[in-house]
């Protein structure tokens, strides 16, 4: 079995199933323009030196998110 978690705790290079956004209506909205929806592929692509923003792939397009926002969605690790 596949572990879930949260999008912040993805390593680089690693890769995972977007399962659910647990967010308010607002933050749902814009990552869900952003490509993060349900059944989304995204991979880690790079970790700022502090941690935070982080780079992720999600449907061709590199996206930068604050561990914060990428904390309110789960994934299934691939």
């Amino acid at each position: 079995m596949h572990n879930i978690g949260n999008l912040s705790e993805l390593p680089q290079g690693e890769t995972a199933v977007v399962t659910d956004i647990r967010a308010t209506n607002n933050m749902r909205r814009r990552l869900n323009a952003l490509g993060l929806t349900v059944g989304a592929e995204v991979r880690c692509i790079r970790q700022s030196p502090l941690g935070d923003p982080t780079a992720f792939l999600i449907q061709g397009a590199v996206i930068a998110l604050r561990c914060e926002d990428s904390a309110c969605v789960w994934v299934q690790f691939l």
